[in-house]
């Protein structure tokens, strides 16, 4: 299972702007700290913002912030949401399912299970940041 750069670059730019909550950021400013195509990351940026995860202000005094509780935010929820692409194969697809297997095949019950704990890993993780102990 492989994650698009637009998922995998959606919780970085979330967790990025945790840490420096309440301040705001830039795109800018995530393009130099991650390396990241700018073009790329306005897109990310703009899709989040419409998420309610991140509050996109524009103008001179504009920038990027948080727009929800870390704590209330998974990163499964996230990745849910933002990656387009969640059939491991072809028999997930009922429209495009072409294989022949599928009436006998116990693959794809093992495949689910499998991605559902991929999820039930991620959605254990939250964006707060935990306080020194």
């Amino acid at each position: 299972m492989e994650l698009s750069q637009f998922t995998d670059y959606s919780p970085r730019g979330l967790i990025y702007s945790t840490v420096r909550q309440p301040e705001k950021i830039t795109i800018t400013e995530l393009t130099k700290v991650y390396r990241i195509s700018h073009h790329h990351l306005v897109k990310v940026v703009h899709h989040l913002g419409k998420l309610g995860y991140l509050e996109n202000k524009r103008g001179r005094n504009g920038g990027i912030y948080l727009g929800k509780n870390p704590h209330q935010v998974s990163i499964g929820d996230v990745v849910r949401r933002t990656e387009t692409h969640l059939n491991l194969v072809e028999c997930f697809n009922a429209k495009n399912n072409a294989c022949r297997l599928t009436p006998a095949c116990r693959l794809m019950g093992a495949l689910i299970e499998a991605r559902d704990a991929f999820f039930g890993v991620l959605d254990a993780y939250r964006l707060r940041i935990r306080n020194p102990s």
